[in-house]
């Protein structure tokens, strides 16, 4: 056996010893013979028992120090065979080579326990066949317990130099595993107990009531009593009436998935209520986890119900977080009659505009008839108010330019009435106002720069609110029910000052974007569409010069009529078609025009035509009353109202867009959404 190292040195001690002993004796010869004859002998005796030490015992010291070794080496054998924590060897491929025994009690030690460790624990995310890491943790799970596996790899060295990159290579990986069970368990107790704070809002408890008789109106309220603590109750929560159509809820957050599941039962329950009232009951409901406190979470129900309100109502937000989801909205918001929010809102806008040097108005990217007629009416608050103000408009499509021609080089109108973005954002300061219209998604404004420099913004907008909606407007009017954002901005002229006079141009604007977005007063209309119309009627407005302004011409006509010639019908009631928008300016307006016409097809609830634009796929979706496309198009990243709806793809082409709609909508249909 070769020795080496400090072994080799300790055994080779008696050799360099009898080196010493020699010299000593020859420099005793050198003062005098008869010392070095004294010092001889014991020399000569040293260096004959140390050589037969080295060389005749040297075999006898070997074995005795190999018996050592082996004896040494069973007692680490023997430790790691008993030790309590789970130990493994691994070759390089991660094949299972040796197990102790507390990992053999775990995985039921038998003839088939070599196997690799991606056999043994499948979910523990190791790809197959890919090369380990110096040191890896993983999650993982066996026979309803938990464990983290501890993966560590062990180089051994071969018999070359260690200063030599080849002398090390990796032979072993040692596995180990810890028991997470009950720690896991005790997480999940403590996240199930976790309190989930809610509020649940009658949303036409006046309107519901006024359509039965005065006996009955306790009965009524009666039964959406129980029906709500019934429901609350079974799940071991608290329910608190804090007004008459207005309820805090507390349930444990155990209860969640459930709710989740089923799609939060409640909203379809309560429309069962029905003792004789011709108008089915609809709530709303928010509610608010994953706070670092109950104050926090409470703050998130008054998030979730505001979205939900927001939206329309008859539906449940569940804001956990940063995180928003939706529940329900499949039914047709309810128009309110009374026109108090807008007096109020339009005293507020006023205030604001008044205390301003400025005013910036803006609608969304590719603006169409409704947003630049929704600006153009604010714009004459702003000017019946003394005030100077600004139409932030960068792209002009064909849809708005028959509008725009009846203002630009108008003596009436100043030069400035319309900016573009860049300008908008030069002349920006602290002391102006923006006022947003016909959207309430930040990334889909104008200018969406401007948000970030003004910090005084009021949003109006007729859109479903979304998780990206714009968070500090310090005046938000945003009404789903409403047909477009003309029709609240007509309301909104009507309380804003005494007499307030609309010229003929701007009353055609905005009487074109309520046309525009109900298609000819058919879709999302009701007593206040009308009311509004009345009233642009009596400033000027001329239902014949708006629809000579809106004629298509022969290219688009043709455009739209392939769309619809070459429409598939999806699930036999979905409607779905791609526009061509070669030599077309605007080819998302006749997307949008492609998906109503759809509409008049008998059998078709709901249509969805693509256009591609700008490097981007544009999606309209339409429907009448049976489908909400809303949902549809948030699914997909975008939103709308439930019977006009849209979004937009990037990074993709035509046909893989198609069949991402198709994957939604047939999803959607398999959980039950739809």
């Amino acid at each position: 056996m070769k020795l080496k190292g400090r072994l080799q040195g300790f055994l080779n001690w008696p050799l360099y010893m009898g080196a010493l002993v020699i010299i000593m004796t020859v420099t005793a010869y050198a003062f005098s013979i008869k010392a070095g004859l004294i010092c001889t002998v014991p020399a000569v005796v040293y260096c004959g028992v140390a050589l037969w030490f080295y060389f005749v015992k040297r075999p006898m010291i070997m074995r005795e120090l190999l018996l050592f070794a082996v004896d040494h080496a069973q007692i680490q054998k023997q430790l790691l065979a008993d030790l309590d924590v789970p130990y493994a060897l691994l070759d390089e491929q991660g094949k299972v080579l040796w197990i102790n025994n507390a990992f053999g009690e775990i995985i039921r030690k038998d003839k088939s326990w070599h196997k690799k460790i991606t056999d043994l624990f499948p979910d523990a995310g190791i790809q197959p066949n890919s090369p380990f890491e110096e040191e890896m943790i993983y999650d993982v799970s066996y026979e309803n317990r938990y464990y983290r596996l501890h993966l560590k790899n062990i180089y051994m060295t071969e018999d070359t130099s260690p200063e030599e990159e080849d002398g090390f290579k990796v032979g072993l990986i040692a596995a180990y595993l810890f028991d997470e069970t009950e720690k896991i368990q005790f997480q999940q107790e403590i996240e199930n107990q976790k309190l989930v704070a809610g509020l649940i809002y009658l949303d036409n408890y006046d309107e519901a009531l006024e359509s039965i008789e005065e006996v009955r109106r306790s009965l009524l309220i009666a039964l959406i009593d129980r029906k709500i603590n019934k429901y609350i109750n079974s799940m071991g929560g608290i329910v608190k009436k804090i007004e008459k159509d207005k309820y805090f809820v507390i349930i444990k957050n155990q209860y969640m998935e459930n709710l989740k599941s089923a799609r939060f039962s409640l909203l379809e329950d309560v429309k069962t209520v029905n003792i004789g009232n011709d108008m089915a009951v609809t709530l709303s409901i928010g509610l608010g986890m994953g706070g670092g406190s109950y104050i926090q979470n409470y703050e998130y129900a008054r998030t979730a119900i505001d979205m939900a309100l927001g939206r329309g109502g008859d539906q449940a937000v569940v804001k956990d977080g940063e995180t928003i989801n939706y529940y329900g909205g499949k039914s047709q918001s309810q128009e309110k009659n009374t026109r108090v929010k807008a007096r109020v809102k339009a005293h507020a806008l006023r205030e604001l505009i008044e205390t301003r040097e400025q005013v910036f108005i803006m609608g969304h990217k590719i603006g169409d008839v409704d947003s630049l007629g929704a600006g153009i009416g604010i714009y004459r608050a702003c000017n019946e108010l003394n005030k100077k103000a600004h139409i932030v408009l960068d792209d002009i499509t064909s849809s708005v330019r028959p509008i725009l021609e009846r203002f630009i080089n108008n003596p009436d109108y100043p030069e400035d009435m319309f900016i573009k973005g860049d300008k908008a954002i030069e002349q920006a300061d602290d002391n102006s106002l923006l006022v947003v219209v016909d959207v309430n998604r930040t990334n889909f404004t104008e200018c969406s720069p401007l948000l970030d420099i003004i910090p005084t913004i009021v949003v109006l907008d007729h859109h479903r609110q979304t998780r990206e909606s714009i968070t500090n407007a310090v005046l938000s009017y945003v009404e789903p029910y409403a047909s477009s954002t003309c029709e609240m901005v007509a309301e909104v002229l009507q309380y804003i000052g005494d007499n307030v006079r609309i010229r003929q141009a701007e009353a055609d604007a905005m009487y074109a974007g309520i046309v525009i977005d109900t298609n000819n007063f058919m879709n999302k209309t009701g007593v206040r569409t009308f009311e509004a119309a009345a009233f642009l009627r009596r400033n000027g407005a001329d239902v014949t010069r708006v629809r000579k302004m809106f004629r298509d011409s022969m290219q688009d006509y043709k455009a739209k009529a392939e769309a619809v010639r070459h429409a598939e019908v999806f699930e036999e009631a979905f409607a779905i078609s791609i526009c061509p928008g070669d030599n077309i300016e605007s080819p998302t307006i006749i997307g949008a025009q492609a998906a109503n016409e759809l509409l008049d097809i008998v059998g078709i609830k709901a249509s969805v035509v693509l256009t591609e634009f700008q490097d981007k796929i544009y999606l309209s979706a339409r429907s009448i009353d049976e489908v909400n496309v809303q949902i549809i198009m948030e699914k997909l990243g975008g939103g709308g109202h439930m019977s006009v709806a849209g979004a937009q793809l990037t990074d993709c082409t035509m046909e893989q867009a198609v069949e991402k709609v198709k994957a939604t909508i047939k999803q959607m249909l398999d959980e039950g959404e739809l």
